[in-house]
């Protein structure tokens, strides 16, 4: 099977003249995309060009394959066409056939979308997409899919928000397109009445996908984008090893200079990616603070992009309002006096709860920790119930014990299973859904201060309590820094007896057992 891999040694010898228009067509665009076969970046990092050149493999390899010995009668006059190193054996029916095929194809050219971008081949490099040009590319991805009339409310808010927004003027060169867009999309909005199939004409197709291909994010954005991606997500050391080496590759191959006018962010992503890989203890990538803030305003967007990809991040930019809240005074100073009136909004927590912990605010963390057997674990799936009986949504993350019978009798013993409870034998990539997550244990999930602090920032407003192993002398396993980072520290020194020590209430204490 022909593939990026074997293309050029495929194509070597292969006589074009013989072979259809369009496939001499598309081995120019592939040739003059790839640098002579040294650079196929295009084909790793544009998904249409990739579609393009593997639909194109697939049918080359399949007509090689079916005039290597094309069928004849013994006794009639052929003729022999070298084709790469086959012979092609064609009868004079065979040969006026083809003659005719290519003589029609010379004259009349097919336009379609994938021959305008065989033939798009100048295109430059830019930091950013235009906003009109994100909305294009998005209408595009309508096409041959089934849609709501929700789904079409969401596309027509957000552009007519980009147009009061001036991110989209009367004066920009897309302005035609946007406002064809725009009518197009209520016009069909008002006619729907139930999921319909979006079909958009070739003739559009083909006009708005010439304008897509005319610009190309700069590689040193891609990367950056790629490695936003990546923070805060556990596990993820392959997809960073990825990273570097694309990172390697892009500079090896000039591709990023040392003049690319992000080459010193680009020096930290290397720095940052290659620590925690070679880290045997670090689980989580995490991107410190003044360095993705810096790397956000490349991308010119508030968006987080932790756990999705560029389209993806494409349209959370269009859908939502990203821009940041400025402090009232510089640098977010704040009189005493005024500070001394703000009220702060608690969870409102009430009985034993209240009794142990206090009242925290949304977003607390808290430590709980004691030798096995003393009732740790019940006290936290106890502590799981009532927050989901109450406050939002829950996930136990239960690494210790698994999804097993122990950790279903513990459920049930206490009675707390319930539908805003979910339960999980590792992290998910995604926390947004929880407003509650249960790590237990940190020491069986791996996790470092650094991996905790990460989750944390990354997933603000999201309370954590973190469960841990115990030394033989009833002490946490871990750093100190562990029991620094947490609002709450909850100690199980004997059986059936929690004690804490935290910010929201000193010296708080409660039986595990007792109702």
């Amino acid at each position: 099977m022909i593939n990026i891999n074997n293309y050029q040694d495929t194509v070597k010898t292969l006589d074009y003249s013989t072979l259809p228009a369009t496939y001499w067509k598309t081995h120019q665009f592939i040739e003059k995309a790839t640098e002579n076969y040294t650079n196929w970046n295009a084909y790793n990092s544009n998904e249409g060009i990739k579609k393009l050149m593997d639909a194109y493999f697939v049918k080359l390899d399949e007509f090689l394959q079916k005039h290597s010995q094309p069928p004849h009668k013994v006794g009639d006059k052929v003729t022999v066409v070298k084709v790469g190193k086959s012979n092609i054996v064609l009868t004079p029916e065979q040969e006026k056939q083809f003659i005719n095929n290519q003589t029609k194809k010379q004259q009349k050219p097919q336009t379609t979308i994938q021959d305008n971008a065989e033939d798009e081949l100048d295109f430059s490099f830019v930091e950013r997409i235009p906003e009109e040009i994100k909305f294009i590319k998005r209408f595009l991805s309508l096409n041959g899919k089934r849609k709501t009339k929700e789904d079409l409310l969401r596309f027509i808010n957000a552009l007519h928000r980009a147009i009061v927004e001036k991110k989209i003027r009367k004066a920009s060169p897309y302005a035609k397109q946007i406002e064809y867009i725009q009518e197009k999309l209520v016009l069909r909005f008002n006619e729907m009445t139930k999921p319909q199939t979006i079909e958009i004409n070739e003739k559009t197709r083909y006009d708005f996908k010439n304008l897509v291909l005319q610009e190309r994010v700069m590689p040193s954005v891609m990367l950056i984008k790629r490695y936003i991606a990546l923070n805060g997500r556990y596990g993820v050391k392959d997809k960073a090893q990825l990273l570097l080496n694309a990172m390697e590759k892009a500079a090896k191959l000039k591709k990023i200079t040392k003049s690319d006018k992000y080459n010193k962010l680009l020096d930290q992503m290397h720095a940052n990616l290659s620590i925690y890989i070679r880290s045997k203890t670090q689980k989580i990538l995490s991107i410190p603070q003044t360095e993705l803030n810096g790397l956000n305003g490349v991308l010119g967007c508030g968006c987080e992009m932790n756990g999705i990809d560029e389209e993806q991040a494409e349209v959370s930019c269009l859908e939502n309002d990203t821009t940041p809240v400025k402090p009232s005074l510089p640098n977010g100073i704040m009189s005493s006096m005024d500070f001394s009136k703000v009220q702060f909004k608690t969870l409102g927590f009430v009985g034993k709860y209240r009794k142990l912990i206090g009242d925290p605010s949304k977003g607390f963390s808290v430590m709980v920790y004691g030798k096995p057997k003393m009732g740790k674990s019940f006290l936290c799936i106890d502590f799981a119930g009532y927050l989901a009986r109450n406050h939002g949504k829950v996930l136990y993350i239960a690494r210790e014990e698994g999804l097993d019978f122990t950790l279903q009798e513990k459920l049930n013993s206490k009675d707390v299973a319930h539908p805003n409870l979910y339960v999980t034998g590792s992290i998910p990539d995604d926390l947004t859904p929880y407003e509650f997550i249960f790590f237990d244990s940190v020491n069986k999930l791996g996790l470092s201060s650094t991996d905790l602090e990460a989750l944390k920032r990354n997933n603000p407003g999201k309370s954590f309590i973190y469960i841990f192993q115990t030394t033989k002398e009833g002490n946490f396993r871990g750093a100190n820094e562990f029991q620094h980072d947490v609002d709450v520290v909850i100690q199980v020194p004997e059986k059936g007896l929690a004690v804490q020590n935290g910010r929201f209430n000193q010296g708080g204490e409660m039986r595990i057992f007792e109702e």
